[in-house]
């Protein structure tokens, strides 16, 4: 069993990579799309299924566990693999992001975050010790570095404010991480949409030396346009021999745009999101399974999917269940989602060490350009 996590790049096609994070408990073939199971499950999805669908590692977050079980009791039950029966890689969110937009009454000093839980209103506080801790007793493969994850758009002023208590809580993350073989750590990239506090950001990353590098604080209201630009140099600052994580993206046309620019791994909800609420995706688009004009449609999602839920299941039953809110409806459209997503994932893998990304993505965009569009 390897002992240590390494990442080995196979191929390159203009910026986009793809390449094999080795780790302990498996392969993470990139670029790599992560379901979100956030509180220690994929929501409307078993294990086994998701696995199936191509993902190779999952994603927690120690804000939602650290309060419900709480990280002590999964510890106590055998660590999050064997509590949620995943025995592939995990990596864990630092709970930064959610502490910004899920917590009530939050308090920022440079010791950590002081906030009310979303659940209940009892009172905790995060530091970059505690998210270390947590995410070790949870057993994570790759743990996040804690973070301050601002809400755009702010001024450069509080962006830099932002990524300097940032960087300082990174080395303290670093410290607290510890010597863990078989356990990555990644530094986050802060700075917003300013090039040059993306390069400060970036070097003092590298000073102190990280397993892995994400690019964080996207995602968060700038839109596509602000966000492409930002990866238009923000993948480059990172160190090529390593893997680049963008933080919480995205929909299908974002994840290509990302991979273009030099992205190796994203996570998001969306995809099992949007399965709960009647919206899926196929290669011609987008579709709202609510809408009238597919309750007598026979055709399944996408005639040339082969997850389970095109294979078995028409439009109209889609249609059916879900208007009955019948629990199988978001089984079965979570089911489509994640497999199209990965799909995706495996089509720019194969394309970028064929070395035609290029043409693959020109005929992802004209394919969904044909239009089998409900709005959303």
């Amino acid at each position: 069993m390897t002992k240590t996590i390494s990442f080995d790049l196979h191929a390159t096609d203009g910026k986009a990579r793809t390449g094999v994070i080795n780790t302990p408990r498996g392969d993470i073939r990139t670029p790599a799309f992560m379901p979100v199971g956030t509180a220690a499950t994929v929501k409307a999805m078993m294990p086994e299924s998701v696995r199936a669908t191509g993902a190779d590692v999952l994603l927690g977050n120690t804000y939602h566990l650290m309060l419900r079980p709480t990280a002590e009791r999964v510890a106590a039950l055998g660590g999050l693999h064997k509590f949620m029966n995943w025995d592939r890689p995990i990596l864990t969110d630092s709970g930064g992001f959610q502490v910004m937009s899920l917590s009530d009454l939050r308090k920022l000093t440079e010791e950590g975050v002081t906030f009310r839980s979303h659940i209940d209103g009892s009172k905790h506080m995060l530091t970059p010790e505690r998210s270390m801790e947590i995410q070790k007793l949870l057993g994570s493969d790759i743990v996040m570095c804690f973070d301050e994850c601002p809400a755009l758009p702010a001024t450069d002023e509080k962006v830099a404010e932002s990524m300097r208590m940032s960087m300082r809580w990174a080395r303290r993350s670093k410290d607290a991480f510890g010597d863990r073989p078989g356990h990555a750590l990644f530094g986050i990239q802060q700075g917003g949409v300013t090039e040059h506090l993306r390069g400060e950001s970036a070097q003092a990353l590298v000073d102190i030396g990280f397993d892995g590098y994400a690019v964080g604080g996207l995602a968060v209201g700038e839109g596509q346009e602000a966000m492409f630009g930002v990866l238009e140099y923000a993948p480059d600052m990172l160190p090529k021999d390593k893997p680049r994580y963008l933080m919480g993206v995205g929909k299908p046309d974002d994840i290509v745009g990302a991979v273009k620019r030099g992205i190796d791994m994203m996570d998001c909800v969306l995809p099992s999101r949007s399965g709960r609420t009647g919206q899926v995706w196929n290669r011609l688009g987008q579709l709202n399974i609510k809408n009238a004009r597919h309750q007598n449609d026979p055709r399944p999602i996408d005639e040339h999917c082969t997850c389970p839920t095109c294979r078995n299941y028409s439009r109209a039953y889609l249609h059916h269940v879900f208007r009955s809110q019948e629990m199988i409806s978001s089984m079965l459209l979570t089911w489509h989602n994640l497999h199209y997503y990965q799909e995706i994932m495996q089509g720019m893998r194969d394309a970028i060490a064929a070395g035609t990304f290029a043409a693959w993505e020109s005929d992802f965009h004209a394919t969904r350009a044909q239009g089998d569009i409900d709005p959303l």
